[in-house]
């Protein structure tokens, strides 16, 4: 029998990602997403079937963060055996504006979903997304490690403190099998259009088809961050509940590169100079930096063999030919090295 998995923000790009790589590893996978006006499951096209379809392996369920009675309906009936929870207000500079609703998503959403195991028994692993942002600024220039202490800078920082330690309080106080993440700056041709990795090579597609011919509007250009391909943070997510013993692991690349270097790499691609296309905007300067942002995955290297194998310059790559193309790399590769 195929184990069942239940992912949380399977609409977003880890969890589009995920929702592949289990599928490819045979796995029932079951997804929760919000109720919009607009359909947003574009991420899942390639692998959604028609769930009147007897084989379907892959389910949808209506549901919501905040609503803890929903959550802890659907996993009395879904009875998964893994789950995987990347939902969240996930955009760091927006949490600024709606603190109050990314505290209770992303924050008491993970208490939520920890209780309800809980309280149904449910003998499940859980996997929590942790972030660097949750190790602030105070490290810059530092290598981020599992023992380094969090010192997050905006609200989203600060709820997902919350999530880990309440993950790491549910499995120490009630013996679940929870476990966390702490996922470095990890991107792809899925990345949500207002991240800012996306958002130029977004607007690079629509400049060279003749679509803009307005600026591309950025902020601090000197920001520094450590960036991985999202399909092979997915990877290490798996591997992460396959262990048999819960623990928490830092998944980064273990290098840094900035904003400016990013754009450098992408206009490159297509032999432009992006200094004549680019004007900076204050109001996406964040009231509290982080000027650094690098990590160290010896841990994951060590006890998972997760080592990632794309670098820099071929994320780049990866990102802006998908834009110009509107086709994706085939990943069935990464899926067999899972």
């Amino acid at each position: 029998m195929s184990k069942i998995a239940l992912i949380t923000g399977i609409t977003g790009q880890d969890g589009s990602y995920l929702a592949e790589l289990l599928l490819h590893k045979g796995y029932e996978v079951h997804g929760i997403i919000r109720r919009s006006s607009t359909f947003s499951t574009g991420r899942l096209d390639n692998v959604y079937t028609d769930p009147h379809i007897p084989d379907s392996r892959l389910h949808l369920h209506f549901g919501d963060l905040t609503d803890g009675t929903a959550l802890h309906g659907l996993l009395g009936k879904i009875r998964p055996d893994e789950v995987y929870h990347l939902g969240a207000q996930s955009h760091v500079r927006v949490s600024f504006d709606i603190p109050v609703y990314t505290g209770d998503a992303t924050g008491l959403g993970t208490c939520r979903l920890l209780e309800s195991i809980r309280d149904l028994g449910l003998p499940c692993r859980f996997y929590q997304a942790g972030s660097s942002e949750m190790y602030g600024g105070q490290f810059n220039g530092a290598v981020l490690s599992e023992r380094t202490p969090f010192h997050p800078r905006s609200p989203y920082g600060a709820a997902k403190v919350y999530s880990h330690w309440i993950t790491v309080n549910y499995r120490e106080s009630y013996g679940i099998h929870a476990s966390s993440g702490i996922l470095f700056n990890h991107e792809s041709p899925r990345r949500g259009e207002t991240f800012v990795t996306r958002k130029i090579t977004r607007w690079l597609s629509q400049h060279v088809k003749g679509l803009t011919d307005q600026p591309l509007y950025l902020g601090n250009l000197e920001a520094k961050r450590d960036w991985g391909y999202a399909p092979e943070y997915v990877c290490a997510m798996w591997r992460i509940l396959q262990q048999e013993k819960p623990d928490d692991y830092v998944i980064a690349t273990g290098e840094t590169h900035s904003i400016r270097e990013f754009l450098t790499e992408a206009f490159g691609c297509l032999g432009l100079d992006w200094e004549k296309h680019v004007k900076i905007d204050p109001k996406y300067f964040r009231p509290a930096e982080v000027d650094v942002l690098l990590g160290d995955a010896t841990k994951a290297s060590t006890q998972l063999g997760w080592v990632p194998k794309v670098t820099f310059k071929e994320l780049v790559a990866i990102m802006v030919r998908a834009d110009v193309t509107g086709t994706e790399v085939g990943l069935n590769e990464i899926w067999e090295r899972a």
